[in-house]
């Protein structure tokens, strides 16, 4: 969909006022297309995170856009396909993040990162974690925050895995522990989200402790080595 740009208003006396003077007295602004559409997703991703999937309507998008409802329409066909649209970019940006962070050669090193990498995100991205973390039946088998954890999941399986085969466990175990690993980092974090404290490294840095060193041998005050 292409949108028109927006001529000069024109006064009663037929002389052609700023855009300036009419956005001052009301008018609405015109965006291209694309910017349409930028400014679409992002206020569905507030919607989203705000009120989740079902709570949210597309009369709330286009009231908030401050555009009408076909404009909505045109651009996504629905509220499903503007939610489909935010939950792919957010599925892209956290694993971007984490994948990104996984830069150490030790594997604790490689745990804090992670722990970290997704900590960032729920601090700097908190909308975008909101619009994961709350289920909805039109992405429930992909898109949804148990299966990005699902991906991060793998990933990790791979790095455990290769630890476990140099120390002479069952590689085939480490699914099973990169699953509990994620799994005890990312409902943390939606804790953490709700307390914000202790703050971030804190967490991270117990987090990694209780994963490394089990409860039998907790360290009394844990730091992190890569921060």
């Amino acid at each position: 969909m292409t949108e028109r740009s927006e001529g000069p208003a024109v006064t009663g006396g037929g002389r052609a006022r700023p855009a300036a003077a009419a956005a001052k007295s009301g008018s609405r602004v015109r965006m291209s297309a694309a910017q349409r559409r930028e400014q679409l997703i992002a206020t569905g991703r507030q919607l989203f995170a705000e009120r989740g999937f079902d709570a949210t309507s597309i009369e709330e998008v286009a009231a908030r856009a401050k555009v009408s409802k076909p404009v909505v329409y045109e651009h996504f066909g629905g509220k499903e396909g503007l939610y489909a649209v935010v939950v792919d970019r957010e599925v892209r940006a956290l694993l971007d993040r984490i994948t990104t962070a996984l830069t150490a050669g030790h594997p604790r090193e490689l745990l804090e990162q992670a722990a970290l990498a997704l900590l960032d995100y729920i601090e700097n991205e908190t909308h975008g974690f909101q619009v994961l973390v709350r289920e909805s039946p039109v992405l429930s088998a992909t898109g949804n925050f148990s299966s990005v954890m699902n991906d991060v999941a793998h990933q990790v399986e791979h790095i455990l895995g290769a630890e476990f085969k140099s120390r002479g466990y069952d590689p085939k175990l480490a699914e099973l522990y990169s699953q509990a690993l994620v799994g005890m980092v990312a409902l943390t974090g939606r804790w953490w989200l709700e307390v914000r404290k202790p703050r971030k490294e804190t967490v991270a840095a117990h987090l990694v402790n209780l994963a490394w060193n089990g409860l039998s041998h907790l360290e009394a005050k844990p730091t992190l080595l890569t921060r």
